[in-house]
């Protein structure tokens, strides 16, 4: 069954305005407002993730031209190494924002990530680049970000919301794919982290003058505090949270074998988003169907869908890589277009679960864990996923990525259907 609806303050009417007189608004239709907030904070996480996706594709080729950079463990771990730092400060942040305020936290999270990204622009050693992502990382916001959207939406439209963000993540990734070939031979690396640094501060600027104000806090801090338990011991909010961390652990596994199966299927590194794009675009459409599902009251059928599908594209690679057959891109993407549906339906469901899950006063910590979890898995895939491919190639890789997939799956089997064993306001 649907949840009812939670106003937020940012969205009330008059008061002294008659019953009859005010208009009705559908539980999944957005106000003025709500839209505003949604475009607004879906563009901060684009302009964000678009810095750090233009490196992602170039970076494991561009980072052997710096001295260490044949070493695939090393490359691995300087790629990783933003994740691990925002791992660590996500939850800090989080609750900072609960306590502070969204945009004060937000704004100061960007700066902090467009100096890491100068850093990592002027260096001249891998280890220097590798000091710049860390302090990329530092600037973790996704958990503040993510917050204000919930403080801004109400439940009958959180997901469509979510989904808005998880689409221009998506977008971004498959405008870089196409970007960042020809914009690292021009630029060079060095180039990348500089326009990222530009991007970071462009979004200081959405949110100092475009996303709308934040509403009142929901509670004082020392309250928070107080039941910060019931966010750290609640089943379903760490079902949630060990989700996020294998899904960006598998996401970041896959991509140090795909680009090499693409080529091998005959399509060069400079034509990879002609798989990419269309992947991604068409896989933004199938979003109607989740939509459906949750005004049907059936997210958590959705959820478990969404796993089964990156779980069958592990399996299936993992077939693939294993039979030393060159796959063709007659099968390679329809399987990425499988893979992004999962993706895409993961990142719109979960972090919208989480926030009708936890208390209003706590939504800031909840989410500084999830997101802590999501950049311990974005760590763990750049780590492992280089590790694996040097030790046990393309099927061990896949291997582990279905396994961990599975295990995923099974966990998140017993979750309860959205309203039943949230935590309690106060």
């Amino acid at each position: 069954m649907p949840e009812p609806i939670v106003s937020s303050p940012t969205i009330s009417r008059s008061r002294s305005a008659p019953a009859a007189a005010r208009p009705k608004i559908p539980d999944t239709t957005m106000t003025a407002l709500e839209r505003r907030s949604s475009v607004s904070l879906a563009l901060i996480f684009a302009l964000r993730m678009l810095g750090l996706f233009l490196v992602l594709p170039v970076f494991a080729l561009e980072a052997r031209k710096y001295p260490g950079g044949d070493d695939p463990a090393l490359v691995g771990l300087a790629m990783g190494m933003y994740g691990l730092t925002q791992a660590v400060f996500q939850l800090p942040l989080g609750m900072a924002s609960d306590r502070w305020g969204r945009k004060r936290v937000i704004v100061a999270g960007l700066l902090v990530f467009a100096a890491g990204s100068l850093i990592a622009a002027l260096a001249h050693t891998l280890t220097g680049v590798l000091a710049g992502r860390a302090l990329q990382g530092a600037g973790a916001v996704s958990a503040a970000v993510t917050a204000l959207l919930a403080d801004q939406t109400r439940d009958g439209v959180r997901t469509k919301a979510m989904a808005l963000v998880g689409g221009s993540i998506g977008l971004m990734f498959a405008i870089a794919l196409v970007a960042a070939p020809a914009l690292a031979a021009r630029i060079g690396l060095a180039g990348l982290f500089g326009l990222t640094c530009a991007l970071a501060l462009a979004g200081v600027a959405v949110v100092l003058w475009w996303v709308p104000p934040e509403p009142a806090q929901h509670a004082q801090a020392t309250a928070a505090q107080g039941r910060l338990a019931d966010v750290w011991t609640h089943p379903d909010l760490l079902r949630l949270n060990v989700g996020v961390f294998a899904l960006h652990t598998v996401q970041l596994c896959m991509w140090m074998a795909v680009p090499a199966m693409l080529v091998q299927a005959g399509l060069p590194k400079a034509e990879h988003w002609e798989v990419y794009l269309p992947a991604v675009v068409l896989s933004f459409l199938a979003m109607g169907g989740l939509f459906a599902l949750e005004r049907r009251g059936r997210l958590r059928a959705a959820l478990l869908g969404a796993i089964g599908c990156v779980l069958l594209v592990q399996v299936a690679l993992g077939l693939l890589a294993a039979s030393g057959w060159h796959a063709t891109l007659w099968l390679l993407a329809p399987l990425l277009f499988v893979f992004f549906c999962g993706f895409n339906a993961l990142e719109a469901t979960q972090p919208s679960l989480v926030s009708r899950m936890a208390p209003p006063q706590l939504r800031g910590a909840a989410l500084g864990s999830y997101n802590t979890l999501q950049s311990l898995g974005l760590f763990a895939g750049g780590a492992l996923g280089g590790a694996l491919v040097r030790w046990a190639g393309a099927p061990g890789l896949f291997a582990a990525t279905a396994a961990l997939t599975a295990l995923w799956l099974a966990l998140t089997w017993p979750l309860q259907p959205v309203g039943r064993s949230a935590p309690t306001t106060h």
